[in-house]
């Protein structure tokens, strides 16, 4: 069963609070990271991508860049300034879209439930990116960045939700990408009777976060080992939001070349594998996807996969890799091949065009988002989905609710 912890949150104090809550780390650039924080000394982007503050050549791994972000924290605290609630607690943490809302409960989750696959899974991580944010834990000494989970929907859960969020919140406020985050603190009966009925769910799902939450597991054995043992250390601090709730955008793909084919060859050979026709910018259906090439849509119906295919392997992301972008375009393995990119579902298939029109990619593939049933089962499973299969909307914000160790 899943267990929910109070903890103390470290946070702005309210009229700082829309400064400081920043995009999540891995979600911009360097440069982008830059631009966002040029008029806004307290955006929460200087802790978690502290390099911004250094010369531009900086390598983002080196130790100045860690030593970097310890400072800014400091400032930070004082600059806000970061309060630290006196007693442990829940937080309710809504995110509202134009007209899609979404409400989490935010505190501390077991590392253990995390290693035993009560908290499961549904990618593979990346050791450079875990090395990154287990060191960044380890020198603050805190869980800066919210791990989305979600989880199948609990009656008894939105009831007292409900009830806790009829209260004036902690914050409230539209962020510069006009989606609106507002925060609630739990306190008293609600409290007690939130964290006894969150015991019944059976079991949790990383949305959003992987590599967070490995990094986490990877601090508590460090400290462990260093004999820092505390609860704290113990837990990873997310939000969980039902699977009702929750916003599953496709994830696109943009390919810099088409190898040694031109557009018409390429178009030719691709004829050969999936049927292509003349198509808009959105695929309508699972098994469609749309391509942008040479100016103009196309619409691709892939085949479907034989029975008896796994659930993870008949996504439409692992069909276009297995029937074109390998057999055609020669990308092998996605998360390593420099001629791959992708653009999640938030910047639109607007900018799969700019990017074929402007000569940085040479094809672009309009995906259908995958369910939250896809991910449910794949992960229950055991199984692990293609990289990239998944882009969640919208985001929680880093800086409002920081775990200390």
């Amino acid at each position: 069963m899943a267990v929910v912890t109070p903890f103390r949150a470290l946070r702005p104090v309210p009229e700082a609070a829309a400064k400081v809550a920043s995009v999540p780390y891995d979600v911009v650039s360097t440069d982008e990271a830059r631009a966002l924080v040029r008029d806004n000394p307290l955006s929460f982007l200087r802790v978690t991508r502290s390099e911004i503050d250094l010369p531009p050549e900086t390598n983002p791994y080196d130790a100045v860049v860690y030593d970097q972000a310890v400072r800014n924290f400091e400032d930070l605290k004082r600059a806000a300034p970061l309060m630290l609630d006196d007693t442990p607690s829940l937080y309710l943490y809504r995110l509202k879209m134009g007209t899609h809302v979404q409400t989490g409960i935010a505190g501390c989750f077991s590392l253990d439930e995390y290693e035993a696959g009560t908290i499961k899974k549904h990618e593979r991580t990346r050791r450079e990116k875990e090395d990154d944010r287990t060191r960044h834990i380890l020198e603050l000494r805190a869980q800066t960045g919210l791990v989305f989970l979600t989880y199948r929907a609990s009656a008894g859960v939105d009831a007292i939700v409900a009830r806790a969020t009829s209260h004036a919140p902690l914050y409230d406020f539209v962020a510069p990408d006009e989606i609106t985050h507002t925060v609630w603190r739990v306190e008293g009966d609600d409290l007690a009777a939130l964290v006894h009925a969150f015991g019944a769910v059976p079991a949790l799902y990383i949305a959003d976060g992987h590599h967070r939450a490995a990094s986490a597991a990877r601090a508590r054995a460090t400290l462990m080992e260093g004999g820092h043992r505390s609860a704290d250390a113990a837990a990873l601090v997310a939000v969980a939001f039902p699977d009702t709730q929750v916003q599953i955008l496709p994830y696109h793909r943009v390919v810099k070349d088409l190898g040694t084919r031109t557009s018409r060859t390429f178009l030719q050979s691709l004829r050969g594998r999936v049927r292509a026709a003349d198509g808009g910018p959105t695929p309508a259906r699972q098994g469609e996807v749309s391509m942008f090439l040479a100016g103009r849509w196309y619409r691709l119906t892939l085949p479907t996969p034989p029975p008896g295919t796994p659930r993870a392997e008949s996504l439409d992301v692992a069909v276009l890799q297995r029937e074109v972008l390998e057999p055609l375009l020669d990308i092998g393995d996605v998360r390593t091949d420099k001629r791959i990119d992708f653009v999640g579902g938030a910047r639109g298939t607007g900018e799969l065009e700019r990017l074929v029109a402007t000569g940085r990619a040479a094809v672009a593939f309009s995906m259908y988002p995958v369910s939250i049933n896809d991910l449910v089962a794949i992960a229950d499973a055991g199984g692990i989905m293609p990289p990239k299969s998944t882009w969640f909307e919208p985001k929680l914000r880093d800086g409002l609710l920081v775990h200390l160790l």
